[in-house]
């Protein structure tokens, strides 16, 4: 019986505001989170973009001539998951060989 006195924990109040603090804070961190992650995206996107632009003018210098997203693909300046930003943005070359990006 002495044993069980002498025994010190958390009481259900404690865990409940601990609990309370924990829970601001996840609720104060996933907003700025998401902002993040959107962020991100569009670096990448332009990253990509600009990758992209690279590869057009290689391929305009070995062929002579201004490729499509196909023609890259097929030889061998873009592996085939790489035709889209990783946003889902669709890139596109014009015929000055120009490579942007645009919603889909």
């Amino acid at each position: 019986m002495r044993l069980l006195k002498n025994q010190k924990g958390f009481t259900l109040i404690e865990m409940l505001i601990v609990m309370l603090i924990i829970t601001v804070l996840i609720a104060i961190a996933i907003p700025n989170v998401t902002k993040q992650t959107s962020a991100v995206d569009e670096k990448g996107c332009k990253a990509f973009v600009h990758m992209v632009q690279g590869q057009v003018e290689s391929y305009r210098m070995d062929e002579k001539k201004v490729p499509t997203i196909a023609e890259l693909v097929s030889g061998g300046y873009l592996k085939t998951d790489e035709t889209t930003c990783p946003n889902g943005d669709a890139v596109e070359i014009s015929t000055e060989g120009v490579v942007t990006s645009r919603a889909s």
